[in-house]
């Protein structure tokens, strides 16, 4: 396969799996913010988010005021913002035409059928009550995409390249998510407890679709420890870090057996996933848990440029 065709295919993942977290962010966020609380409280919280999204210093260039209205603007629609849904979509579209004799129809169709329903969507148009419907609208496509994908693509290079795209963004978001809200989920923080504590370690889990597997995993109220362990470590997580690592470590296997040859990043995958075996959140939390993330984010994006050294993505 060309390297430019293994690139297209690697970040048209990779740009359709961040529109869903990027809706998975602004819902979270949006929850937090209808809280009753203070003006001052709402804006820390949607800072937050940005500095999730990875998009709070190009969101201050444009905007003073971190009200409502900017922030879901800004993070869905706004063509300023390269990782808005709308420029994610936009970008994988492109993408996709590009490398469409590798895709299978249904693949094409879904993400061209999505960018053409997008295109209506006016920022006017994404009022408070309609809000909710637009980001479970965009998860959903978001979700046929890989489900096409995952139904219909023949195991090759085309899968696994594409494999490597979602699994690196989703870790990286999964990462980012925890890194931002570490303050919550330290254990002194227990002792102040309250509704508000519940309610953010409980948004904390819906950002990563993970509320209801946590209960039906460890069947009692929210820990810090336990909510950081399931979405670091737990392997049957499908959001968590050891999971994203595990399909990681699996497509670059395919790649071994399909091209017959292992590349430098083999090794750093294989470094990084070691993180989570035989680790527990004792030594997670005892190392610091923002020192835990922001070294797996440093990881995390050291393979993704090895990835495109190694397969040649700008050649």
């Amino acid at each position: 396969m060309l390297g430019r065709t293994a690139d297209d295919l690697y970040w048209l993942s990779r740009y359709v799996e961040r529109a869903e977290n990027m809706a998975r962010l602004v819902e979270a966020g949006y929850r937090i913010a209808m809280m009753p609380r203070n003006s001052e409280e709402h804006r820390e919280e949607w800072r937050s988010t940005l500095a999730s999204a990875g998009c709070a210093i190009c969101f201050e260039r444009k905007y003073d005021d971190y009200s409502t209205e900017n922030v879901v603007n800004f993070m869905l629609l706004d063509t300023d913002n390269p990782s808005s849904v709308n420029s994610c979509l936009s970008t994988a579209r492109n993408k996709a035409r590009a490398v469409r004799t590798t895709m299978t129809k249904e693949m094409w169709e879904s993400l061209n059928a999505t960018w053409i329903e997008l295109s209506g969507v006016k920022p006017k148009s994404v009022t408070p009550n309609l809000l909710p419907g637009f980001l479970e609208w965009v998860k959903q496509r978001s979700q046929l995409f890989r489900g096409a994908l995952i139904g219909t693509i023949l195991r090759n290079d085309t899968f696994f390249f594409s494999q490597l795209g979602a699994f690196i963004e989703r870790a990286d978001n999964t990462a980012r998510i925890l890194d931002v809200k570490y303050y919550v989920l330290l254990p002194e923080r227990e002792i102040v407890g309250g509704g508000i504590d519940a309610y953010q370690w409980a948004t904390i889990l819906r950002s990563v679709s993970a509320h209801r597997s946590y209960r039906w995993v460890y069947h009692e109220g929210y820990k810090p420890w336990r909510i950081a362990e399931f979405l670091i470590l737990a392997k049957e997580m499908p959001r968590s870090l050891c999971f994203c690592y595990g399909m990681i470590d699996a497509a670059l296997k395919g790649l071994a057996e399909t091209y017959g040859a292992k590349p430098p990043c083999h090794a750093t995958a294989r470094a990084t996933r070691a993180l989570f075996d035989h680790n527990d959140m004792d030594n997670v939390f005892q190392g610091g848990l923002h020192e835990f993330l922001t070294n797996f984010l440093a990881r995390n994006n050291q393979l993704s440029e090895e990835i495109s050294s190694d397969f040649h993505f700008h050649d």
